[in-house]
């Protein structure tokens, strides 16, 4: 039996550049050169290009830039404007919100004023993205899949750094730029609310986070195991008998008593996966608008052991 060649034994064909389908979309808006990457080739396809980047992506990138840059200002003024000093306390440089007192005011560039603007051009950027992603999706014809799943995770980011400051009044409430200072938010926010693991939001984004890690390591350890089969070539394996995809099914079925079909497996996967930052959100927002204490509400509800 023949067997095709995978990640470990690959050979890259090369051949003329596919440019990608031309019915109702633009095509002006999308880059015209192409190139080969053989290291690429070895993750995926070895083809770089064409880039479609239309209005929306040209404003998520240009806004998205200006964040970069704000927020690397500062860490460069922290650092004394000292590439030594600044290379070494990199982690521990931080962008942070305004204090407390400003409420949803605007503070001098100093005190927060920074994190303010900076936060604003991040808003657009991350919101310009998902719109391209809608748009390049009705142009391909496809579902709204990818669009609704990346709406998941923005609103968790919306209820970090927007919706939830909101409601409690402060700006403070926001999450600081910087990798140790965000650490020691999520520490503080933890703290301050009595545990999270108590908070029932949290615990359900805990077990969708970890059911997307184990159904993404079934998933593509079936289909990495099934590839010298030609389990990668999809369009025989929906006539063929004995193929990749049946002998996957047999294992699966064998193994816990069912399977899933090639569409369950990929409607699980998106459903655990958007859940987390979903589920998470929902608890970060209740965290001192609704519960100023998961351990004690954890308590009053049987959820945690009495003292």
């Amino acid at each position: 039996m023949a067997e095709y060649q995978n990640i470990f034994t690959q050979i890259q064909v090369k051949g003329p550049p596919e440019m990608g389908m031309v019915e109702q979309a633009d095509v002006n808006e999308r880059t015209t050169s192409t190139s080969f990457s053989s290291l690429l080739g070895w993750l995926g396809n070895a083809q770089l290009g064409p880039i479609y980047l239309g209005s929306f992506g040209v404003i998520g990138l240009a806004t998205g830039a200006i964040w970069f840059l704000l927020v690397g200002a500062s860490f460069w003024a922290q650092a004394g404007y000292n590439p030594a000093v600044f290379m070494r306390d990199l982690f521990y440089f931080s962008l942070d919100p305004p204090p407390e007192e400003y409420g949803l005011g605007m503070p001098p560039l100093n005190e927060g004023g920074m994190w303010l603007i900076a936060s604003f051009f991040l808003l657009v950027s991350v919101l310009s993205w998902w719109a391209r992603s809608y748009v390049l999706a009705a142009q391909l014809k496809m579902g709204k899949h990818v669009f609704w799943a990346f709406g998941a995770a923005i609103w968790l980011f919306l209820v970090l750094g927007l919706i939830r400051p909101v409601l409690m009044g402060s700006w403070s409430e926001a999450v600081p730029y910087g990798i140790f200072s965000h650490l020691d938010w999520t520490l503080g926010f933890s703290v301050i609310y009595g545990n999270l693991f108590y908070n029932p939001f949290h615990a359900l984004s805990i077990v969708f986070l970890y059911g997307s890690a184990l159904l993404f390591a079934m998933h593509g350890a079936t289909i990495m195991a099934v590839t010298r089969l030609g389990g990668d070539r999809e369009l025989e394996q929906i006539v063929d008998r004995g193929t990749a995809s049946e002998r996957a099914a047999l294992f699966w079925r064998w193994t816990m008593g069912f399977n899933a079909t090639m569409e369950g497996i990929h409607r699980w996967a998106w459903w655990f996966a958007i859940l987390t930052p979903i589920t998470g959100g929902i608890g970060i927002l209740l965290s001192g608008t609704v519960v100023d204490n998961w351990y004690v509400w954890a308590q009053d509800h049987g959820y945690a052991p009495p003292d």
